[in-house]
């Protein structure tokens, strides 16, 4: 069997293949939980509404998609450019340790110069560390993928560091956590009496500037054609490097952001806990929504229901909350899938 390009995608083929894969993704994990002897419809009953059902529920799946929009988006972002970030969780712990830095004391400002001013000092450092392994992959021809990993673990020992040393808070009864950030630096409840928080509008407008950043910015087309095909963008003339170093400080400053999100929407401190794997997660909802920073945000909402619903599912019917895990996966492996046949037309020989 060989794959053939297809001449024409009709526009139809392109929406509903993803879904019938999330479908899918959805009726193999019912054999999961058959196999785990609860029934299908209550379960995934139980799913629903944990995810949805209630102004809570629909609360805390939000403010779990606000961190997942951001880095999703730094994973969309660089990959459009071939870019294979895989430093997300480095970042946006990096965004965190410069808006504690700046955030609990050294600066004061109003508070509509305040939180700005985290998101930008948050973006500047993820921006900045992922410029390190894409100067590595320019200079030297080291592979970015291995970098970027690596440097997750070395910005996380450094935050350990700081919290169990200089930064830990006299106040916080031997808890390793930083001191808190000032009140003119903390985002605000959406909804009273719940933990959603200004992040998510943060997490929407950045995903709409990312889109029309691409899509209508010369830097965007520059992105874009680096990733189509690089030899042809340098026929073309335009600077590869200088595209792959501002998609770095683009992605990088995203994850970045995700940091400040959390830390200033949710905890209020930094913890080593801030974390519980969004840079990861990002890259699978970048890969659902197709590399696309709008789709990103469905994208990420998705995944933040899958969640917070499978901790419902899995108090009411006594099924493993790792479930969740298995269907995101099945449902990322799926969507692939599709758009690898949606692209290609497979042919017998």
């Amino acid at each position: 069997m060989r794959l053939e390009p297809r001449a024409h995608v009709p526009f139809w083929l392109n929406i509903t293949a993803p879904l019938a894969a999330v479908v899918l993704a959805f009726a193999f994990c019912a054999l999961l939980i058959l196999w785990a002897g609860a029934p299908i419809v209550p379960a995934y009953t139980a799913l629903v509404k944990g995810a949805f059902g209630s102004t809570f529920a629909l609360t805390e799946t939000l403010t779990r998609a606000a961190p997942l929009i951001f880095t999703g988006l730094a994973a969309a972002v660089a990959f459009r450019a071939k870019l294979w970030n895989i430093g997300g969780e480095g970042q946006l712990y990096a965004g965190a340790l410069a808006a504690t830095y700046f955030g609990t004391g050294l600066v004061t400002l109003p508070p509509y110069l305040m939180i700005p001013f985290l998101f930008l000092v948050g973006a500047v450092a993820g921006g900045l560390l992922l410029l390190v392994p894409v100067i590595l992959k320019l200079k030297l021809r080291v592979d970015e993928v291995v970098t970027t990993l690596l440097l997750n673990f070395v910005v996380l020992l450094f935050a350990n560091y700081l919290l169990f040393g200089p930064w830990k808070d006299p106040l916080a009864m031997g808890w390793p956590q930083a001191a808190p950030i000032i009140d003119e630096g903390v985002l605000g409840p959406l909804v009273p009496r719940m933990r959603l928080h200004q992040g998510f509008i943060w997490a929407i407008a950045f995903a709409v500037f990312a889109w029309a950043f691409i899509r209508f910015t010369k830097w965007g087309f520059q992105i874009r054609a680096v990733g189509y095909n690089p030899d042809a963008a340098a026929f073309a003339g335009m600077p590869i490097g200088a595209t792959v170093l501002r998609t770095a400080l683009l992605s990088g400053g995203l994850a970045g952001m995700a940091g400040v999100c959390e830390l200033a929407g949710l905890k209020g401190y930094l913890t080593l806990d801030i974390s519980p794997g969004f840079g990861y997660t990002g890259i699978a909802v970048a890969m659902l929504a197709g590399l696309h920073p709008l789709g990103v945000i469905l994208s990420a909402i998705f995944i933040a229901a899958i969640y917070n619903g499978a901790d419902a599912m899995s108090r009411a019917m006594s099924i493993s909350n790792y479930l969740a895990d298995v269907l995101t996966a099945t449902a990322l492996l799926l969507v692939l899938a599709s758009v690898l046949f949606v692209r290609f037309r497979p042919r017998l020989r």
